[in-house]
C-alpha cells in the first residue's frame, strides 16, 4: 500500500497541473455555454439536450486519455506510429466510401453507426507526432535538400487527403503546423526566401485555376458582405452583430433576447460567449486560451530531447492556429473555413484530439528529467 501511495504521489508531483486545470476549466465552461444555448434556443437550428451531454462525455473521455498519456513516456507512444498512423490514414480514406457523410460540401465525417467521427482531427495528432519524430531523426541535417524534400512529402500526405475531402480549414491548419515546426527545427532562409518570393505567383495560380466560386466568395465577403447576403456574408454579419450585442458585461446566461447565430454551438460559439458574458467574458476566455498556448510553448523549452520539443511545438501550433483562425472568422477578419475553437466548440472528435495532444505535452513535462521513468518512485 505504501508503494502504491508513493507511485500516486510521484505521478501528481510530476503532473503539469496548471496546464490540465486550465484546459479542463475551458471545457467545463463549454458545457455551461452549450447548456445555456440549448435552454435559450439561441441557435438558428434547433438543438436538443443531447448536444451538451455528448460533449460532456467527450470531455470526460478526453480527461482520462490526457491523464493516462501524461503517465507514459511520450517517446514510447510516438514509436508506436507504425500502428496508429496507418489507422488514421485508413479512417481518413473511409470518408470516400459509403460510410462518408458530406456536410456543407465537406466530405470529412464517417458514420460508424453508434457515432460519427471526423478522422482528420485524429490525423492532426498523427501528423504532429510522426513529424516530431521525423524532425528529431533529421537533426542538424535538416537543410540538406533531400531531407527538406522528404519533410515536405511527409506534410503533403495528410494535407492532400483533407484537401480532397473539401476541408479547406483543416488543410490550412496542417500547412501552418508544418511551417511552424520547420521554423522551430531551424530550416534555412535559403529555402524560406524563395518560398516568400514565389508566394504571390502561387496565390494567383490557385485563385484563377483551382479555387471554386464558393471558395472565392469566402474571401470576397470580407470586403463586401452583400456579395453573399444569404450565405457566408450573412454568417459573418450576424456573428459580429451578436458579438457586439453583449456590450461590456453581457446579457446573462439565462436571461435576455439573444441573436440567433448559425453554427452557434460549433465554429461560432465565441459569438454566444460575447452575447451572454460581454467583453469581459470574451477577454477572460482569450486570456485562458493564451495561457494554455504559452504554457505548452514553455514546456517545449524544458523537454529532455528534440522529439519532446517538436511535439510541444506541434501541439502549440495546432491549438494556437485553431484559436487565431476561429476568432478571425468570428471578427470577420478571416474567411469562414470551419475551424472550431479549442476546448470550447462542440465536437467530440475535435475535443478528443485536443486532449490527446495535451496529454502528450504533459508527458514531456512529466518526463523532462532524463532519469525519470514511468511510475517510478525515486524515494
Amino acid at each position: 500500500m505504501k508503494a502504491l501511495f508513493g507511485i500516486i504521489r510521484q505521478y501528481f508531483k510530476k503532473l503539469d497541473k496548471l496546464l490540465f486545470i486550465s484546459a479542463a476549466a475551458l471545457s467545463v465552461f463549454s458545457i455551461i455555454m452549450l447548456y445555456s444555448l440549448v435552454v435559450n434556443g439561441a441557435a438558428t437550428i434547433e438543438v436538443d439536450s443531447g448536444l451538451y451531454k455528448t460533449q460532456a462525455a467527450a470531455i470526460i473521455a478526453g480527461w482520462c486519455i490526457a491523464l493516462f498519456l501524461s503517465a507514459l513516456d511520450y517517446n514510447k507512444v510516438i514509436k508506436l506510429w507504425v500502428l496508429y498512423a496507418p489507422l488514421s490514414i485508413i479512417l481518413s480514406l473511409l470518408v470516400f466510401t459509403r460510410l462518408g457523410i458530406e456536410v456543407y460540401g465537406d466530405r470529412a465525417w464517417i458514420d460508424l453507426g453508434f457515432m460519427t467521427l471526423q478522422p482528420s482531427e485524429l490525423l492532426k495528432i498523427t501528423f504532429v507526432t510522426t513529424f516530431s519524430l521525423h524532425l528529431s531523426k533529421t537533426g542538424d541535417k535538416i537543410n540538406r535538400i533531400s531531407n527538406v524534400l522528404l519533410l515536405c512529402a511527409h506534410a503533403a500526405i495528410p494535407t492532400s487527403i483533407v484537401l480532397i475531402q473539401g476541408d479547406d480549414g483543416t488543410a490550412t491548419v496542417f500547412a501552418l503546423i508544418f511551417v511552424i515546426m520547420m521554423f522551430s527545427a531551424g530550416i534555412s532562409w535559403k529555402y524560406i526566401l524563395p518560398c516568400f518570393a514565389a508566394l504571390p505567383v502561387v496565390v494567383w495560380i490557385v485563385w484563377t485555376k483551382f479555387m471554386k466560386p464558393f471558395q472565392k466568395t469566402r474571401f470576397l465577403v470580407l470586403f463586401d458582405e452583400e456579395l453573399d447576403p444569404l450565405g457566408i456574408g450573412y454568417h459573418q454579419k450576424v456573428s459580429k452583430t451578436a458579438l457586439g450585442s453583449g456590450q461590456i458585461f453581457g446579457k446573462g446566461l439565462f436571461d435576455g433576447s439573444y441573436v440567433k447565430v448559425p453554427e452557434a454551438a460549433n465554429d461560432f460559439i465565441f459569438t454566444y460567449i460575447g452575447q451572454t458574458l460581454g467583453f469581459v467574458g470574451c477577454m477572460a476566455v482569450i486570456a485562458v486560451l493564451a495561457y494554455v498556448c504559452l504554457k505548452i510553448l514553455a514546456d517545449s523549452r524544458i523537454a529532455k530531447d528534440d522529439t519532446g520539443k517538436y511535439l510541444c511545438v506541434g501541439v502549440y501550433s495546432m491549438i494556437c492556429i485553431h484559436c487565431i483562425l476561429n476568432l478571425g472568422m468570428v471578427f470577420g477578419a478571416m474567411p469562414v473555413i470551419g475551424v472550431p475553437l479549442p476546448f470550447l466548440s462542440q465536437g467530440g472528435t475535435s475535443t478528443l484530439s485536443m486532449y490527446i495532444g495535451l496529454g502528450l505535452v504533459m508527458s514531456t513535462y512529466s518526463h523532462s528529467e532524463k532519469k525519470y521513468r514511468v511510475f517510478y518512485d525515486g524515494n
